[in-house]
């Protein structure tokens, strides 16, 4: 199976895994962060249902995209890319597919030292991470809470990165992770 279009860009199911990701992790985080906020009652029940559904998700679409890059073929770096931008990048890579395990888990961990159950969109029971413990509730939940904003951080700064690649260095760094077939610069389309 072919893994990319060509050498220089990531493949259609690379890219449209991170895209996917993406997509799924800002609907979370925007749910997250007005959920608390909802009067108690039923809607609040489906909407917190929501984000932790998509927690999974995460977790499940993180575990694909690394197993993925395990059979997948990855584009060399760019031509005179210097060596510390890609030591840099390798390593915001490795530490934002951590995040997107420890927030969706640590998450989990919350749902269950508050004694909640879990389903996954009411398709079926996920089991408890832990026993109840209210006494770790709070923690479990500041835990959660601060993994997002450095997870929110990381995201910034990655797409600080791709963007500044594309307009200030002008390189084919963000086009690479694009979908559809981009030309490459200096080309005619």
């Amino acid at each position: 199976m072919a893994a990319s279009i060509d050498d220089s860009r990531w493949g259609g199911a690379s890219i449209g895994l991170h895209w996917l990701s993406f997509l799924v992790v800002l609907v979370a985080a925007l749910i997250g962060l007005f959920m608390d906020d909802l009067p108690n009652g039923l809607t609040k029940l489906q909407v917190y249902a929501v984000h932790k559904s998509l927690g999974l998700t995460v977790i499940a679409l993180t575990v694909i995209r690394l197993a993925w890059r395990l059979v997948a073929k990855v584009p060399p770096p760019l031509a005179g890319a210097p060596a510390w931008q890609e030591a840099i990048a390798r390593i915001t890579h490795g530490g934002l597919y951590l995040l997107l395990l420890l927030v969706p888990f640590s998450g989990w961990w919350y749902n269950s030292t508050s004694g909640f159950a879990l389903q996954y969109f009411r398709l079926f029971n996920v089991p408890a991470l832990v026993a109840t413990n209210l006494a770790l509730k709070h923690q479990a939940k500041d835990i959660h809470q601060l993994l997002f904003y450095v997870l929110c951080g990381l995201v910034a700064v990655h797409a600080a990165a791709a963007l500044g690649h594309h307009y200030v260095w002008r390189d084919r760094t963000l086009v690479r992770m694009l979908p559809g077939r981009h030309a490459p610069r200096g080309s005619t389309p």
